[in-house]
């Protein structure tokens, strides 16, 4: 039998990957997963909701805690990779991560438990921080964009196991249980990570730039706290104001600091390259857009559609799987195809998700059409993120491939404490406007649903449009 010249291209990929590189991605795998089974933690929202006698709105401070911490250090962290090694900081954050996990599952209070998130986010700064500078340092350049996708894959395939391992595991056990079963696999991975070699960093010819890296940490902590509050900006509350004048302040610091010395956290004369630019941007705005799935399918497939937790994960879990799959095939795409056309391409297949995620939802449609809308949109998201991924890598030398990575977490950061702080808002003022219409309580809910994911649609669409526009325009020029 003949094999299709697919095939053969991957079986020469893995050949070239070799026993020990395959190792290799396996265990950096299995530590990252940690971070991306965080997913499992929303299926538990409605269950932490009753626990701690919150409001809807209120479980957004559970996701604010964690990503804002880890979104705040990753380049900090990412430039700590560069010049102490990838292997030392991702080894580090497998440890602090263990204890942030019992913390989080021990909480007593709502109190306790956010302050244990704040832990947990540094711990996944750590691990991602340096993870995709960590998996390429092994190979050489020609085939960072398949281990790129590799990479991708199980970070999407933790994002898919954690709906359905965290329904499965809130149905029997309860809500920390989503806590406490990634204790014992970070510390499997910690003990794993001894078969490693430590990659060849940069040497100790400059020291850290601490005073950057505090700058954009105050930076980051200001935007994505002013972003959660932005919705009193405009009723002139003085923290919302200040958080403001603070991001201002210390962006143009950093600016005059990155400009006087040799090697800052992040050069701002990569910002000045249009692709990079646009790939940093376009990264927030389609989190931004998926990242209404987390947030408010959760509440439809259990209390709309009356799922247990367990089946309730395993739909939540598609659009990740769907991502996982992609993820590589991604990789041998982009031997072929641009990163940028390929970003263009996953989001039309995201916008399209979204808006039949939005129209099915809202109309109460079939199973199994939600189903396949998630899937299509997990498609799009997935070759989306492995290009955007490795444009920025692309872009970037070698030597500053660990912020490079945590370049693109972090712009997914950002899209993901918008969505977290202003959708939370936003649809609930549209839930509200719907009980006024005289809609009663899951009406309302569903027209919210369908408005949010509609928007969340429009958004990226205008992105595609955006981006070929500047295309065309690039090549008119």
């Amino acid at each position: 039998m003949r094999l299709k010249p697919g095939i053969l291209r991957a079986e020469a990929t893995l050949s070239r990957i070799g026993a020990p590189g395959i190792l290799v991605l396996v265990i950096i795998a299995i530590g990252t997963l940690i971070v991306p089974l965080d997913t499992s933690v929303n299926i538990a929202f409605p269950a932490i909701t009753a626990r701690f006698e919150l409001g809807r709105t209120g479980i957004q401070w559970v996701v604010i805690c964690y990503v804002l911490t880890y979104g705040s250090l990753m380049l900090g962290i990412g430039r700590l990779g560069d010049i102490f090694g990838y292997l030392r900081v991702f080894r580090l954050g497998l440890a602090w991560s263990i204890l942030a996990f019992i913390l989080c599952a021990t909480a007593e209070n709502y109190a306790w438990l956010l302050a244990a998130r704040v832990m947990q986010g540094i711990g996944a700064a750590l691990v991602i921080g340096c993870g995709p500078a960590l998996a390429t340092s092994h190979f050489t350049e020609d085939l960072r964009p398949r281990i790129l996708g590799f990479y991708a894959f199980g970070f999407a395939a933790g994002g898919g196991l954690g709906p359905l391992i965290g329904g499965v595991l809130v149905e029997h056990f309860g809500w920390s249980a989503v806590y406490w079963y990634r204790a014992p696999l970070a510390a499997f991975a910690l003990a794993l990570s001894v078969v490693l070699r430590a990659p060849p960093s940069v040497e100790m010819r400059e020291s850290f730039d601490l005073i950057g890296a505090v700058l954009i940490t105050g930076m980051m902590c200001c935007l994505l706290l002013g972003i959660n509050r932005a919705p009193d900006i405009a009723a002139g509350n003085p923290l919302s104001l200040a958080l403001a004048f603070g991001f201002l302040v210390l962006g143009w610091w950093y600016g005059r600091h990155a400009g006087r010395i040799a090697r800052p956290v992040i050069a701002l004369r990569y910002f000045r390259d249009a692709d990079f630019l646009f790939a940093c941007i376009a990264t927030a705005v389609v989190n931004f857009a998926c990242f209404a799935v987390l947030l408010f399918l959760p509440y439809l497939l259990l209390h709309g559609a009356g799922l247990p937790a367990a089946w309730g994960g395993l739909v939540l879990a598609i659009g990740h799987l769907a991502a996982m799959a992609a993820s590589p095939f991604a990789g041998f795409l982009l031997v072929r195809i641009s990163a940028a056309r390929l970003a263009l391409i996953g989001s039309v297949m995201t916008a399209l998700g979204l808006w039949l995620i939005g129209m099915i939802g809202a109309a109460g449609g079939a199973l199994f059409l939600l189903v396949a809308a998630l899937a299509l949109q997990g498609i799009g998201l997935g070759l989306f993120q492995v290009s955007v991924a490795d444009l920025l890598l692309e872009r970037m030398p070698r030597e500053d491939r660990g912020v490079a990575g945590s370049l693109a977490q972090v712009s997914r950061t950002l899209g993901v404490v918008t969505a977290a702080s202003l959708l939370s808002t936003v649809f609930a003022a549209l839930e509200v406007a719907g009980v006024a219409r005289g809609l009663a309580g899951m009406e309302a809910f569903r027209a919210a649903f369908g408005s949010i994911f509609s928007f969340g649609a429009v958004i990226v669409t205008a992105l595609v449009l955006v981006g070929l526009f500047a295309n065309r325009c690039k090549r008119a020029g």
